[in-house]
């Protein structure tokens, strides 16, 4: 039988360097389409308020994460599977 996936296991894993670049690259490229489409004209005429700056650092802290997230689980499946089974 094998082991349950940790909390542990999730975040040691989410902090591995390769994993961390992928979900800064998404973040960066998802993250700067969906501001652009969302919050493009309002910056374009000089409207920066404290709540906008907040929306937009949410736009791209969400792809981060969903990028994150996907990466760590795919990365712990893989290594799940590879285990052999005594």
């Amino acid at each position: 039988m094998q082991d349950p996936i940790t909390l542990k296991d999730i975040i040691t894993t989410a902090r591995t360097p390769s994993i961390l670049k992928r979900s800064v690259k998404v973040a960066l490229v998802v993250g700067t389409i969906l501001m652009a489409i969302n919050h493009g004209d309002a910056l374009l005429m000089g409207e920066v308020e404290p709540a906008r700056i907040g929306k937009i650092l949410l736009t791209y802290l969400v792809p981060f994460c969903v990028s994150t997230q996907a990466s760590v689980l795919a990365t712990l499946n893989a290594q799940k599977t590879q285990q052999p089974s005594l």
